[in-house]
């Protein structure tokens, strides 16, 4: 996809990772069209037991692909997940997520199929990825209704530069008893400072999606305090915000590119 780590460069950060005592991995049958998942299932081969292994079905896994097997219907599902252990070299995923809504799939689609993967013992859990609120509400009242899978988390972005899920899908999530994770905590990195001094990044992969610009008085208000908190505490200004971040109850994923972007561990 044009952006990322090579093997090598991935090995190294998951070692880093995994030495520093963290143990969520999340991944996607998308991120770089499979390749992620390939990776990952090499370095996880004789410790996979040791890591809460998470991935995402909708999207499909190359580019232009088939649309049978793209979005959230049962046969995209199950066509995504048993291509996505095979590649991940395991017999069981321990959270399955949809990775956002497709705009057609009713809800209670997505949930049999969920229910039919933790019955063959392949799924452990559920979660629903991009969610909108009430839809997380809606999707955990019909799994109690039907005694099927619980959905167990919900993923969403949220950071500093990026607060709207504050008055809906954390308290929802808190509400329903959700395990919460959330995605960007560094708003695609806007939250470094690193794009001040001209880094591109974030700012160009992939048409500039999932990135928070510093393109108002507000964001530019936000990088000013956090990198003065940074200067004050002699901590990395990404050390802030993702401290913030994990202060809302929620487990905030991190996607570092190279070593120099784990300055945390």
């Amino acid at each position: 996809m044009g952006h990322g780590a090579d093997a090598e460069t991935s090995a190294a950060i998951f070692n880093a990772y995994a030495e520093a005592g963290s143990n969520l991995i999340d991944t996607a049958d998308v991120y770089q069209f499979g390749q992620s998942e390939t990776i990952l299932g090499t370095l996880l081969e004789g410790r996979r037991d040791d890591f809460v292994l998470t991935t995402k079905y909708t999207n499909g896994s190359a580019p232009g692909a088939n649309r049978l097997v793209l979005g959230n219907s049962r046969k995209a599902m199950i066509a995504s997940f048993e291509a996505s252990l095979r590649r991940l070299k395991t017999d069981r995923i321990d959270i399955l997520w949809t990775h956002h809504p497709d705009g057609e799939t009713p809800l209670d689609e997505i949930l049999r199929g969920f229910d039919d993967l933790a019955r063959a013992g392949k799924i452990l859990y559920a979660g629903l990825s991009n969610f909108a609120a009430w839809q997380l509400s809606r999707a955990v009242t019909l799994a109690e209704l039907t005694r099927s899978l619980p959905i167990a988390a919900a993923q969403f972005e949220h950071s500093l530069a990026h607060r709207e899920p504050e008055a809906d899908l954390l308290p929802a999530s808190r509400a329903l008893g959700l395990g919460m994770v959330t995605w960007s905590p560094l708003g695609g990195g806007i939250l470094t400072g690193r794009y001040r001094a001209g880094e591109k990044g974030r700012a160009e992969v992939m048409s500039g999606k999932v990135f928070q610009a510093e393109d108002n008085a507000q964001r530019t208000a936000i990088l000013d305090a956090v990198l003065a908190v940074a200067a004050e505490t002699g901590t990395a200004s990404d050390q802030i915000a993702i401290a913030w971040a994990i202060s809302h109850g929620a487990v905030p994923m991190i996607g570092p590119r190279n070593l120099p972007h784990l300055p945390y561990l």
